[in-house]
């Protein structure tokens, strides 16, 4: 049995993730996170998610992101 790929809608994916839509265009402009796979549907174009994309931006998260606070203080030398 092969197991189907799921992908994510980017409001499904903020959810998981943890992060405002805004957070999450800033990482994609800023570079700081690498842009998903594009879909064309009728007219409009969405990202699609998928689970490594959802890791990798977890990973991020979790080095570089406090809720409120801004971003982590680097640790002194």
């Amino acid at each position: 049995m092969s197991q189907k790929m799921t992908t994510l809608s980017t409001q499904e994916f903020i959810k998981r993730v943890g992060i405002s839509r805004a957070t999450l265009e800033r990482w994609l402009v800023n570079g700081k996170v690498k842009k998903p796979k594009m879909i064309r549907f009728g007219k409009g174009e969405f990202r699609s998610w998928t689970p490594a994309d959802l890791k990798r931006v977890l990973k991020y998260k979790r080095k570089n992101y406090r809720k409120g606070r801004g971003r982590k203080a680097k640790p002194k030398r």
